[in-house]
């Protein structure tokens, strides 16, 4: 589940996290707290991610297992426990953040968009299950509650049944959230008491069940529950995605503790740059319309991420740093594909401890048949083991829009070994899946990509005989 780091008070402090430290994946770093915290992988620039054409490697799951279809990603609470979500491996130093989505039914359901920082600055969209004509903004600065007066039920019309965009734009000066082209809230930086939300931030959407019995009464009061589990599935849809990242650069690093935003350093960019090239909202909303949030009424969030798993509320705050980041020698498509940054054999990246935690030597080993085995990259940027043929670490590669390779072209009989590319899943999958089918007989078998050239030359061959004679 995502961990909204809204809700969080001192109470039940110690049994909670004791909880939360069994469930953290990657190690906690607030950079409040230490100096020793790694920057974070900044966007820097402006793409669109189209799920209906499938999963791209930018977005990384946890909390159970996305679908994909013409509906875009779908997340789907079908128990208890059921939280599946997708976190960017980035991070955008103010920015712009538009998700097309239709919302999850059902009591005690919850459709989450949450962006938060490693030091817990936040700024959520969320939608209630039992309640299809209202979306709650909420913020916080540097995980401070108070006293949860802070959100607002904002009006988000047939929400269930239609797919709506719903969009946070973020300044240093203001945060708007926007439904449907419509401003339903402003937060100025003044307005925000000292709160304002103004660190690097990284962005999760996705569903849970705030119904749940495990969770104490009063998410369970919040999120509309019970949850009736018989009544399911509940599903949440993101058909697309289109995030623009208002600084410049590779990394977002903290200059010192202050968690101000003109302590952020962007390495080899520029902070807040882009910030004028925001679009502008059709119409607003008067305040009025909005419904803020009694005090004694929990904040919201989704359940559990990387760091911490939602026991209810009340909830204690931690941080981590970003689950992935994107290897030296990548790049970031328009689309949102991490793809190797040229056509070209590159180098085994080493600057990215989670892509390598499980990493094996990635030098080719000889096999029998014209095969060697290597370790690469797959798909979405995780190391795999897989058998391919000679040659193939030197081949050009091409990728499409997606990032995934559509051709390859031998340019070398073996294989270089030195350096094994990032390949595609989909590509290992292809030849795996027909090298299991092929024939067991004994004797030596050629590459494929041998095979397949002499499929092609042959009946070549024959027409032109066939025309000679």
């Amino acid at each position: 589940m995502i961990v909204s780091r809204s809700v969080r008070t001192a109470v039940t402090a110690a049994a909670f996290l004791a909880s939360s430290a069994r469930s953290q994946t990657w190690t906690s770093c607030n950079p409040l707290s230490s100096t020793d915290c790694p920057a974070d992988t900044a966007l820097g620039m402006a793409i669109n991610v189209d799920f209906t054409q499938g999963e791209v490697n930018s977005f990384v799951a946890s909390g159970g297992t996305p679908t994909y279809g013409s509906d875009g990603v779908t997340f789907t609470v079908s128990k208890s426990g059921d939280a599946p979500q997708l976190n960017s491996v980035f991070y955008i130093m103010f920015g712009r953040v538009e998700v097309t989505m239709k919302c999850a039914p059902g009591n005690g359901i919850v459709s989450s968009l949450v962006l938060e920082s490693d030091d817990l600055d936040e700024i959520d969209m969320e939608w209630l299950g039992a309640d299809d004509s209202t979306v709650q903004t909420n913020y916080f600065g540097k995980g401070q509650t108070g006293a949860y007066d802070r959100g607002q039920f904002n009006p988000a019309a047939n929400n269930q049944a239609d797919f709506i965009t719903y969009t946070i734009d973020w300044t240093a000066d203001r945060v708007e959230w926007i439904v449907a082209g419509t401003v339903v809230r402003t937060l100025t930086y003044d307005d925000a008491n000292g709160q304002y939300p103004q660190t690097p931030m990284q962005i999760k959407f996705g569903a849970w069940s705030g119904g749940d019995s495990s969770n104490a009464q009063g998410t369970i009061d919040w999120a509309h529950g019970p949850t009736d589990y018989s009544q399911g599935p509940f599903s949440m849809s993101v058909k697309s995605a289109s995030i623009t990242d208002y600084s410049t650069g590779k990394e977002y690093k903290y200059g010192d503790q202050s968690g101000s935003w003109q302590s952020i350093e962007a390495v080899d960019g520029e902070v807040g740059v882009n910030s004028g090239s925001a679009p502008t909202a059709t119409a607003t909303v008067e305040s009025a319309s909005a419904t803020s949030l009694s005090p004694s009424v929990p904040a919201g969030g989704i359940g559990q991420g990387s760091t911490t798993t939602q026991t209810g509320w009340p909830w204690v705050a931690t941080a981590s740093s970003a689950s992935n980041s994107i290897p030296s020698g990548w790049t970031m498509t328009p689309e949102g594909k991490i793809v190797p940054s040229s056509s070209t054999v590159s180098p085994t990246p080493s600057s990215s401890p989670a892509l390598l935690s499980s990493a094996s030597s990635s030098v080719p080993s000889a096999a029998a048949g014209g095969e060697v085995t290597l370790t690469t990259w797959d798909g979405r940027g995780f190391l795999t083991t897989m058998t391919v043929p000679v040659g193939w670490t030197t081949m050009v590669k091409s990728y499409d829009q997606q990032g995934f390779l559509i051709t390859s072209t031998p340019t070398a009989s073996v294989a270089s070994a030195t350096a094994a590319p990032p390949v595609a899943q989909a590509q290992a999958d292809t030849y795996l899946k027909a090298k299991a089918s092929s024939s067991s007989a004994a004797g030596p078998r050629q590459p494929r990509w041998l095979c397949s050239a002499l499929m092609t030359v042959i009946p070549m061959m024959m027409l032109s005989l066939g025309l000679a004679l």
